[in-house]
């Protein structure tokens, strides 16, 4: 008999993404504090929340197996989350045009007290942007629920010079190739 699986977040990316492995799954929203700790690198942060977000499902439902994840841009060591708003999208932008941003993309797989946990760095080459461009994206797409306030999977695409990755799912929010690998870790079979 399988295991029964929640994917810890209502992100209809992470959903779609973790779709594709084709195992049945439910979701559940987690509740946790996203408040970085001060002086928390990035990657420290995205692992810490992916890892809370398990955990705070897990106790919900302790025979599951429970996938948290966060992602968390990393601009000159300075963690970028979601911008929430059109003004706060814009300033973002603005900031990592012509610049490389690191994303951090992190992943745990819990189950009680057993957690296998990843942790992805894609790094996002992006183009000079001018105002009027970052202002047509945001307004097209609308991307105040998305670390770095782009989709790459839609229009975003366009702003990038470049993607430098081993996963390119992870900068949608969810590292696919680690994922299954932890899912099998935790006894799924997976093709």
């Amino acid at each position: 008999m399988m295991s029964r699986l929640v994917l810890a977040s209502t992100s209809p990316y992470r959903r779609e993404l973790l779709g594709r492995l084709r195992l049945p799954f439910d979701v559940a929203r987690p509740e946790v504090d996203e408040t970085p700790v001060p002086g928390e690198s990035p990657a420290t942060l995205a692992l810490r929340l992916a890892r809370a977000k398990a955990a705070a499902v897990a106790a919900q439902f302790p025979d599951a197996w429970v996938i948290g994840s966060d992602q968390v841009a990393d601009l000159d060591g300075a963690p970028l989350g979601k911008s929430g708003h059109r003004a706060a999208a814009i300033a973002q932008l603005e900031s990592m045009s012509n610049r490389a941003v690191v994303f951090r993309t992190a992943v745990s797989v819990r189950r009680g007290d057993v957690a296998h946990d990843a942790l992805d760095a894609t790094r996002v080459r992006f183009r000079p942007l001018t105002r009027a461009e970052i202002e047509r994206y945001v307004d097209a797409e609308q991307p105040f629920d998305c670390a770095g306030s782009f989709k790459s999977e839609a229009l975003g695409i366009a702003l990038f010079d470049a993607i430098e990755t081993h996963d390119p799912t992870a900068l949608i929010g969810l590292p696919m190739i680690a994922t299954a690998r932890l899912l099998r870790a935790a006894g799924f079979q997976l093709p």
